[in-house]
This record gives C-alpha cells, structure tokens and sequence, in this order.
C-alpha cells in the first residue's frame, strides 16, 4: 500500500510550487479510503476530505471527531440524503437543481454555520453527467443567494476524461468565464472547483481555487 508518509508531503511540495500565484485550497478525495488512512493522512498535514457515499463518509466522521476536518461532500446527491449531508458537511459541491438547495437550506441545523455550496456545471454536455447547464447557472445561483442556511461559494465542474490538453483548458475556462459572468450580474462567488488528479494542474493554471484530488494522494483504488 502507498505510503502517505511519503506521497503526501512530496504532493503538497508540488503543488506549492505551481500556486505560488494564487491560494488553492486542496480537498483529498477519500471515498473508499478507510478511517485510519484519513488519520494517517491528517497527521500528514491534510485537513480537508471529499466523500461521494453518505453512509460511508458518516461512519468516518464519528471515528473521526476528535479531528479538526472539514468534510467536503463531492458526489451526486439523491434528495433522500440530503438531511443526512446538511447535517454532517460543511461543503457540498454538487447542487445541480433548485430543490436540492431548497432542502438542504431547511434541513441545515441552526447551531451550524451555513452550509458552502458550489453549483456544479455540466461543461462538456454529457447526458450522462450530472450538473447544470451553463445557460441555467445565473438563475440557479440567483435562487441559492436567496436561501438562509447556504453560501454560494462558487462552480464546479468535471469535464469528460480526455487526453487532449486543449480540449480541458476550454472546459476550465468555460467555468472561469462563468465566474465573471456572475460577478457581473452582481454574484461575488470566490471558488472555481475544477481539477483532479489527471489534470489539476491545467486547471490550477486555467484559474482553479479548489482542486479535488484522490489517487494522486492515496494511489489507485481496488476495483
């Protein structure tokens, strides 16, 4: 099993050396990754953690409480889960329809901060992926400001795997661009989550604040 020991401060290392522009906050995609990796993991300096899976990443978060760690909820999100997620994360990055945010703005308890949400963005209109589409985003995010228990954050966005560089760029800076369109529709959202393993450092260079990133930090995982 890869040592984090070694994988991680060599990581943080590199993705130092590529921001030295601007801050970019670093979510370690840990679905899958047990309780004690996360530990291990944590002690290695990283703070923030991505889960796709509520069950799991709950059953993590009560072997995990005497930490420090804000939990990023990353995946899809059924409407049926959305108490549980209101209830256990501080971010979500995947509202992708008004109902969602809805619920999750009247399920957020009170004695919480507001949840952080980003809208995720269908950039490379796959039907097959979630998000919005980018025609819709204004007036999804001019809805969210006005829900209590949210933050708008910002977008994210995860374009079809490719290897052509060019094509990625042009995803990422779709995004970007979204970004400034808000801005002038007077939304001030601060977070452009885009990036992962493969290509976070296209997307660092096209304007990334956030990157999620798993294997790079905790190797591949098994089938």
């Amino acid at each position: 099993m890869i040592g984090l020991e070694e994988t991680i401060p060599a990581f943080l290392k590199h993705l130092a050396s590529l921001t030295s522009g601007h801050a970019v906050t670093l979510v370690a995609v840990s679905k899958t990754q047990s309780a004690e990796r996360l530990r291990a993991a944590f002690n290695c300096g990283l703070t923030r953690f991505g889960e796709n899976y509520v069950q799991e990443a709950i059953g993590k978060q009560a072997l995990l409480h005497d930490l420090s760690i804000e939990w990023h909820f990353i995946g899809p999100l059924q409407s049926n889960k959305s108490k549980a997620v209101a209830e256990h994360f501080d971010w979500v990055h995947s509202i992708d329809r008004l109902k969602l945010a809805q619920r999750l703005s009247s399920q957020r308890p009170t004695n919480l901060d507001p949840l952080q949400v980003c809208i995720q963005v269908n950039v490379s209109g796959e039907e097959s992926k979630s998000g919005v589409a980018p025609i819709e985003v204004l007036e999804l995010a001019q809805s969210i400001q006005a829900l209590p228990h949210l933050q708008l954050r910002g977008l994210m966005a995860i374009p079809e795997p490719s290897s052509d560089e060019k094509l990625l760029r042009s995803r990422f800076a779709q995004l970007r661009s979204l970004q400034s369109h808000l801005k002038q529709n007077g939304i001030s959202i601060d977070t452009l989550s885009m990036g992962m393993s493969a290509d976070f450092e296209i997307a660092i260079e096209e304007g990334a604040t956030l990157i999620r990133v798993g294997s790079a930090l905790f190797g591949s995982r098994a089938p």
